[in-house]
């Protein structure tokens, strides 16, 4: 379940979403997302997929450990991609900060605590290294260059589209599953 978790992230494939999401899945760490993120089971997981896989290509999640306890599953992995797209994050929806593409490789540690009910995922919350990822695109400490090009970004208003764009992007994502679900009927 926890690969099949990040494979969904990695690849936004909507049946396997469908297998290893529950329905009642909630993101705690959708608060710095596109608000389609937070929506509960597949359609959420979906949508935080595409919001990640807007601002990096090559986007991979290594496992590198795991630890069952009754309904929850500890994971140790690696986040790795490519800056190749705006990140923006989130503030109750608005937007809060859009990092223009850097082109730099990104590859850190984080540890996810996966809550289970009925034989799927049904919670996430995360421990990430965000400074380590911000450091890894020259944002933390700022990087003269990367914090002109921020600033330029906001002052010309390519933040604010770039969020409109990431925002419809997961939307649609989201959408595009809740669509297929009430065409497939229920699931048995």
């Amino acid at each position: 379940m926890a690969h099949g978790l990040f494979r969904v992230l990695e690849t936004g494939d909507p049946a396997l979403a469908a297998d290893v999401v529950h329905e009642d899945f909630h993101n705690r760490e959708a608060a710095v997302a596109p608000r389609a993120c937070a929506r509960p089971g597949p359609a959420g997981v979906l949508a935080s997929g595409a919001w990640m896989r807007s601002a990096f290509s090559d986007l991979r999640f290594p496992v590198l450990g795991t630890a069952l306890d009754d309904d929850e599953i500890w994971v140790r992995l690696r986040m790795q991609g490519r800056h190749i797209g705006a990140f923006v994050r989130f503030t109750d929806g608005a937007l809060d900060q859009a990092i223009p593409p850097t082109g730099r490789n990104i590859d850190f540690e984080q540890i996810h605590v996966l809550g289970l009910r009925d034989g799927k995922v049904v919670r996430h919350e995360a421990v990430r290294d965000d400074i380590a990822m911000l450091g890894q695109l020259g944002v933390f400490p700022p990087a003269p260059p990367t914090a002109l090009r921020m600033v330029a970004w906001r002052v010309t208003g390519r933040a604010a589209r770039a969020a409109t764009a990431v925002t419809a992007e997961a939307d649609e994502a989201a959408a595009l599953f809740q669509r297929g679900q009430s065409l497939a009927g229920p699931r048995g």
